[in-house]
């Protein structure tokens, strides 16, 4: 099946900061019903310089700040000479993001939260393709878990901050709708997952195993039907 999340609802500035703990806004998206791959989306990360122009530097834990910061959906690894616009990657496997090149590096030291007010997802009745969005019945903003990186542009000299959502098998009544999920970080897991101190990538697979998959509202999204889809990653 296709790749998931490839569309989202993206929350404002000031719920994001109530949600996350926001202490430095270096910069924001602004809210929109259908985030799509490519574009400049919202992230929080604890970093050690906040608004930084470069590679993220974690420093010792005590010194880091919650930042909200934009970065472009669709990760380019440090290592990619050129942006391929073939190759997006919008979501990482949470069963192999601690092995591949692509992540690795930034599972263990560049970490993020995705804020979401639900996601889309198309599911298969018939000869059709019915668009959904789920969200949590309250309509409070969620976190995905996330992962940024910096790639530096030779070219303009210049570093560009891009990201990717994590993914995982879906269950239960979401499993219907489509074979996989984002992966939503619960409150009380926000700052593990953002911890600088966690560096060790069997340690990020033990944070991952212990999400629990969130609890979901599934409702169709007519709007959303003549929407392309997002390519498979």
């Amino acid at each position: 099946m296709d790749a998931m999340c490839g569309r989202y609802s993206g929350p404002p500035q000031e719920p994001i900061i109530q949600a996350f703990d926001v202490q430095v806004v270096t910069a924001a998206a602004p809210a929109s019903a259908n985030v799509c791959p490519t574009q400049e989306v919202s992230i929080v990360a604890d970093t050690s310089q906040p608004g930084r122009r470069g590679p993220a530097v974690i420093g010792d834990a005590d010194a880091t700040v919650r930042e909200l910061r934009t970065a472009r959906w669709g990760l380019v690894p440090s290592w990619s000479r050129a942006i391929d616009p073939r190759r997006l990657l919008i979501n990482a496997r949470s069963e192999t993001v601690t092995e591949k090149p692509s992540f690795r590096a930034a599972a263990a030291a560049r970490r993020a939260i995705v804020p979401a007010m639900g996601y889309y997802e198309w599911a298969a009745e018939g000869s059709l393709k019915v668009p959904y969005f789920l969200h949590p019945d309250d309509d409070a903003v969620i976190g995905f878990a996330g992962l940024y990186e910096w790639w530096h542009n030779a070219a303009a000299d210049d570093w560009l901050c891009s990201m990717t959502i994590i993914t995982r098998p879906a269950t239960d009544a979401l499993g219907h709708i489509h074979d996989r999920m984002p992966v939503v970080v619960p409150a009380g897991l926000v700052d593990d997952w953002l911890s600088p101190s966690i560096k060790n990538l069997a340690d990020v697979e033990t944070l991952l195993a212990a999400m629990p998959d969130p609890v979901l509202v599934p409702v169709p999204a007519p709007a959303l039907a003549l929407v392309p889809k997002a390519p498979a990653r």
